[in-house]
């Protein structure tokens, strides 16, 4: 549910602390072995805020299968069904499928409502209601 943008450097990442600030800092962060995590930035990051970073053992994506699935649809449905043809236009394209994924789209493993609907009005998380969840679905979608 990040909204990512580089830090070019810079290892106070408003985008995650602004993240951050509305959910909580977690204790850990389980990521895998990418550059976008083995850096020096990111490392100081974590640091700074008592975040421990979780490394998942080379070659073994099991570990992480949350992101593995969210990386996969994250390609299939926006990097790869889109032309960049610029920073601007790249951010604006990832900044709308971003949304749609976080506030339109019903997701299956939490009763397919999208994850926004996870948050109360306090900013604290629960189980989703299936009451909601069912009605939350799109006809097109509901099978029998």
């Amino acid at each position: 549910m990040f909204n990512r943008q580089p830090t070019h450097g810079n290892p106070d990442s408003p985008t995650l602390d602004r993240a951050c600030r509305q959910i909580g800092y977690p204790k850990t962060i389980r990521v895998d072995n990418g550059s976008e995590f083995i850096s020096r930035d990111m490392d100081l990051w974590a640091y700074q805020r008592g975040v421990i970073l979780d490394f998942s053992r080379p070659g073994k994506p099991t570990d992480n299968a949350f992101i593995e699935a969210f990386n996969s649809k994250l390609r299939s449905e926006c990097l790869n069904a889109h032309w960049f043809l610029s920073l601007e236009d790249a951010c604006e394209k990832l900044e709308a499928w971003r949304r749609h994924y976080n506030e339109e789209r019903p997701h299956s493993a939490i009763g397919n409502i999208p994850p926004i609907m996870l948050a109360n009005s306090a900013g604290e998380t629960s189980p989703p209601d299936l009451s909601k969840a069912e009605n939350s679905r799109p006809e097109w979608s509901k099978v029998g």
